[in-house]
């Protein structure tokens, strides 16, 4: 017998920026449907009109599709099941939910909001559990005609079942079981006709044909509403596996904009690479069952395996991404490594770049660090005279090492590296200085710190004019 096909989504709201979580259910969503040669959908879903942020959507799609995902079906490329955006499939909702009115599985309330204001607050007096009290359910017929009749406003709520024990089946955490007499009847349709998420994205998945829903825990408590849809509609439903949601670096609380920023967008403008956040994601809730670490999207495809995943909320280790960012920063060619640095460079002209980044490469572990280890390339530095009394130097002798260096420097004919360091080095022998602090001087000089990039290998870089103003600007500093 064949299986049926693997199908994934990711369902992303326009509401703003993407979470860096979402990256990771987009990930494993991706990965699985990869593995099985499978499809991995992209659904928008905007049915939260109130919070849309204009221009979001496509500025998810692009996040997206910049940490290394494509879809199969989408919003921009369209597909069998379509359309790819909650709003644009409201005929379709408008279907179903008159099949469960009809089956009296839903009924309308037209309960005025000031009126379930009171309600909740009394609840709240009686320390009672907030939940709809059912006042429209007992309507008549007649009484709900008469209503809509006279453009009533109302939703359209789901009837959930008395005295029952609602099954939910997740792949990670087995059967979860909850009283229906702790269900709320849920909001389906709201006032302006468009469907709560609870509802449409059960008539999308099921519509859609996916197979597997990875996305987090926190859609947990919504869970048995979801799957009494599913029921009543006499819907298989796909697959659910819940990822615990991670944990921030202090492992006090889940990872939100309290505790930084925490947009995939942002750890992209911070200069980590797809490849390492990525990597990073793999590992907050799966292991591969042996010692790796390191992993390619295409290695973790392979690898990747729904029995390896975790229970237990992880903690997002910025240190280990740290680690990760810098281990993928010097596996890139020169080439590349210039090209990614061009945005974080943008007072440098690219040519410059491309000669800076070999002598950036070990030296960074996010590309944003960049700036400021470049930053005398293109502006005036400024430093107390104190700082170029290094490793013992008193001012004569710093005087004296750089007015030679500058003597030396300004007779060179030919400024490449292997004969500006030859006569560095031969002037350090001349005056028997000790190497160490001869270049802690010279490279608080010309990069105006003491922890730089490789001073000398700078030098056929900011070329002889500007080597030598440098140097003049120290020994005017040292008079």
């Amino acid at each position: 017998m064949t299986s049926p096909a693997i199908r994934t989504r990711i369902a992303p709201s326009p509401t703003g920026k993407i979470h860096i979580g979402t990256i990771r259910t987009a990930l494993y969503n991706w990965a699985f449907a990869r593995k099985h040669e499978g499809k991995f959908i992209l659904r928008i879903e905007d049915t939260d009109q109130k919070r849309l942020v204009p221009g979001a959507q496509e500025e998810i799609m692009q996040v997206i599709k910049d940490y290394g995902f494509s879809w199969d079906e989408g919003p921009n490329i369209g597909g069998r099941y379509g359309p790819y955006v909650q709003t644009q499939r409201l005929p379709i909702y408008q279907k179903y939910i008159q099949r469960l009115l009809d089956k009296g599985l839903a009924y309308y309330c037209f309960c005025t909001p000031s009126r379930l204001e009171k309600m909740r607050a009394s609840q709240k007096t009686k320390k009672q559990k907030s939940k709809y009290d059912r006042r429209c359910l007992s309507l008549s017929p007649a009484q709900i005609n008469k209503n809509l009749a006279a453009a009533k406003p109302f939703v359209v709520r789901l009837k959930v079942p008395d005295d029952q024990i609602i099954v939910s089946r997740d792949l990670i955490r087995g059967e979860i079981k909850i009283d229906s007499n702790e269900v709320d009847d849920q909001i389906l349709i709201k006032s302006n006709g468009i469907p709560t998420y609870h509802f449409a994205v059960v008539i999308d998945d099921h519509l859609m044909k996916i197979s597997h829903v990875f996305r987090g825990d926190e859609w947990i408590p919504s869970f048995p509403k979801q799957i009494l849809l599913y029921k009543y509609f006499n819907w298989k439903p796909p697959v659910f596996i819940h990822l615990p949601v991670f944990l921030n670096p202090e492992g006090k609380g889940k990872m939100s904009k309290r505790h930084g920023a925490v947009s995939a967008r942002s750890f992209l403008d911070r200069g980590y690479l797809p490849i390492a956040i990525n990597n990073l994601l793999m590992l907050l809730g799966w292991n591969p069952g042996d010692e790796r670490e390191f992993f390619s999207l295409k290695t973790f495809t392979q690898a990747f395996n729904i029995n390896h995943l975790h229970k237990t909320q992880p903690i997002f280790n910025q240190k280990k991404l740290d680690y990760f960012n810098g281990y993928y920063i010097r596996k890139i060619s020169d080439t590349k490594l210039a090209r990614l640095l061009i945005p974080f460079l943008p007072q440098l002209k690219p040519d410059i770049i491309k000669q800076i980044a070999p002598l950036l490469k070990d030296r960074i572990t996010k590309l944003s660090e960049a700036d400021c280890l470049t930053d005398f390339f293109h502006q005036p530095i400024d430093y107390p005279a104190q700082l170029l009394l290094q490793r013992g130097a008193n001012k004569k002798l710093a005087k004296n090492m750089l007015a030679q260096a500058r003597q030396v420097l300004a007779k060179v004919n030919h400024w490449h590296l292997q004969l500006i360091q030859q006569m560095l080095l031969d002037l350090i022998e001349k005056n028997q200085w000790n190497i160490g602090r001869f270049f802690m001087v010279f490279r608080v000089a010309i990069c105006g710190d003491t922890r730089t990039l490789p001073v000398v290998d700078c030098l056929p870089i900011l070329g002889q004019a500007t080597t030598l103003e440098k140097i003049d600007i120290a020994l005017s500093k040292l008079k």
